[in-house]
């Protein structure tokens, strides 16, 4: 499983542009414009989606996750690694996404359209990913791990999320001048993952180095963060959760991100920007619990090992 983990990164698939590293700007309590034409929703100040994006077709990417989703999920059921559809954890990741996917137009009024899918791969990965069209998929590491609670849980979905609504692959794929991404890395994913042949996909050898090359540029990340905890604050879970959860991943990983979040921006600085932009956060959370921000409680989480 560890030689996959630059390809799984990379099937987010979509979920990474090439941008400026600049850091976002801090929270404007506005809605409308912000300087330089960034998008602002509820103090939460954003890049503007980026033209060249319309160069890929956003219909034959959705075609193609589409494609590669259900055989990605196909092959896991024969292997044994699809969580049944009755499993706790699989009941409890979808009424998770439930609470969440209303909110998801906010910041990509398409994502009403979406075919939304939640699964449970059976795997000791630390990893979680959301391909166009609202295809999510956990891995069983990153809860038992972790020992995710309900609202660390949303604040990753919110994440992944976040990068397929905000398009981030049309520019990774318009950058790596590769449209068919999905389908030649979910061959790869589908070969290395379940013990196939590679040469069932005969593209892997060309492109395998490319894929495993793609990163979330820094703004890409940071903007998945905010925008993931907002949808994760709005659906009624705790965007303190985010915090936590980065330093979970921290003391999981000796310090360092996973693989899946192993590119810029680094564990403290978007803990930095969380706090910064918890102003904002956590009035939406308090006001879906019909409290104050000064009536809510301290954050519980669980303990790992």
């Amino acid at each position: 499983m560890k030689q996959i983990r630059p390809i799984l990164l990379a099937v987010a698939l979509a979920c990474s542009s090439l941008a400026s590293a600049q850091p976002l700007p801090m929270p404007i309590k506005t809605e409308g414009k912000g300087k330089s034409g960034a998008t602002v929703q509820d103090g939460i100040q954003v890049r503007p989606m980026p033209r060249y994006r319309v160069l890929a077709s956003a219909e034959r990417m959705d075609e193609e996750a589409a494609q590669q989703y259900t055989q990605l999920m196909g092959q896991a059921r024969q292997k044994g690694a699809l969580v049944p559809d009755n499993h706790p954890e699989v009941i409890r990741l979808r009424a998770i996404a439930k609470r969440i996917i209303p909110y998801a137009t906010r910041w990509n009024p398409q994502a009403a359209k979406w075919n939304w899918q939640v699964n449970l791969l059976a795997s000791d990965q630390v990893n979680a990913f959301c391909m166009p069209g609202g295809r999510i998929a956990f891995f069983s590491g990153i809860l038992t791990k972790l020992k995710l609670t309900d609202d660390e849980v949303a604040a990753i979905m919110g994440h992944e999320i976040s990068h397929a609504l905000r398009e981030h692959g049309r520019g990774q794929a318009v950058k790596s001048t590769a449209t068919n991404v999905g389908a030649r890395l979910g061959g790869a994913i589908v070969a290395q993952v379940f013990g196939l042949d590679p040469a069932t996909t005969d593209t892997v050898a060309q492109y395998g180095a490319q894929f495993a090359s793609l990163k979330f540029s820094r703004d890409d990340e940071r903007e998945a963060d905010l925008i993931g905890l907002d949808l994760a604050a709005r659906a009624g879970f705790d965007p303190r959760a985010g915090i936590i959860l980065w330093q979970k991943m921290a003391e999981q990983n000796n310090g360092a991100p996973p693989a899946w979040l192993s590119t810029h921006p680094g564990g403290k600085e978007r803990i930095g920007q969380m706090q910064v932009h918890m102003g904002v956060l956590l009035p939406l959370y308090a006001r879906s619990q019909n409290t104050t921000v000064g009536q809510l409680p301290p954050y519980r989480t669980n303990a790992t090992d």
